[in-house]
């Protein structure tokens, strides 16, 4: 595959999954990202743990102001999440990276779907050694990610590597939640 690539499997998630699951008021406290004309991720609920802050938050309503995210910011659900900071730093002593980005834990329920779109606008994508993991928190059969013509499902307890500047969208025909921490950071080269 040359648009994905299967970092690990048999990650243990769990205690951040349970963590999720016993705090449902974290979704959702900031829905920028997710109700900007045009976004791709409408059908998405974000906890945000670093990410945009100031005027972002504020609300914008388009695409440009979302993705001119390259300072961002811890967010309060951090320290109510604790159990996400060893599979974070697990993953950047992995992948050699230097520098933690944007962070954040997304779910897709069934029959949800991010639309097809590609992530090549905005600083934050264009920086020397820029990389995006999804850690899958929970993935069935039936989630399907697309990238650059290639597919793939992404199963509970995988971390994958993805080229976001191809386009790339999900659609969820599992019986649960699509639930993923993604994470942005830099990689040495």
């Amino acid at each position: 595959m040359k648009h994905f690539h299967r970092v690990a499997a048999g990650v243990g998630v769990g205690p951040l999954m349970h963590a999720i699951a016993r705090q449902p008021d974290l979704w959702n406290r900031n829905r920028w990202r997710t109700t900007y004309t045009g976004t791709p991720h409408g059908d998405i609920d974000d906890i945000l743990l670093r990410y945009s802050g100031g005027a972002a938050i504020a609300g914008p309503d388009t695409a440009e102001a979302v993705q001119q995210d390259d300072c961002p910011v811890w967010h309060p659900a951090t320290a109510r999440l604790p159990q996400a900071k060893p599979l974070v730093l697990a993953l950047m002593q992995e992948v050699g990276a230097y520098q933690l980005d944007r962070l954040l834990v997304t779910r897709l329920p069934p029959g949800g779907r991010i639309l097809p779109h590609a992530d090549n606008h905005g600083s934050y994508v264009h920086r020397d050694g820029a990389a995006r993991y999804h850690v899958v928190l929970q993935g069935l059969p039936g989630s399907m990610f697309r990238c650059g013509g290639e597919e793939v499902c992404m199963r509970t307890g995988e971390i994958w590597w993805f080229n976001p500047h191809q386009v790339h969208g999900v659609l969820n025909n599992s019986a649960d939640d699509r639930v993923h921490l993604l994470v942005d950071m830099l990689v040495w080269p």
